[in-house]
């Protein structure tokens, strides 16, 4: 698998293209990061137009199985966040086949 972009390099395309010093572009990143938490822990959905929405779910208590054992165990209800990508994003990076 390849390997993504880092941090790093993020930072520095970003302040390169915006014609940024390297710490506003880290800056900005870190500003997006804590805002998407705090934005998605207090109303349960955080959207970055164009490349998708951070959103709360909450999971209900169920059933499961121990694969070792075969035994059944009971799996708490807990609150999980998810990753939906915009139909604009997936579009783009992988097309519908026809």
């Amino acid at each position: 698998m390849a390997a993504g972009m880092t941090k790093t390099a993020l930072t520095r395309q970003m302040a390169e293209k915006l014609e940024l010093t390297n710490k506003q572009a880290a800056a900005f990143l870190d500003l997006l990061a804590e805002t998407a938490i705090k934005e998605t822990k207090k109303n349960g959905v955080f959207v970055i137009p164009g490349i998708g929405r951070l959103v709360k779910a909450e999971r209900k208590a169920r059933m499961g199985r121990n694969p070792q054992t075969g035994q059944a165990i009971k799996i708490k209800a807990k609150t999980v966040v998810k990753f939906r990508v915009a139909k604009s994003a997936k579009d783009t990076i992988a097309p519908p086949k026809k």
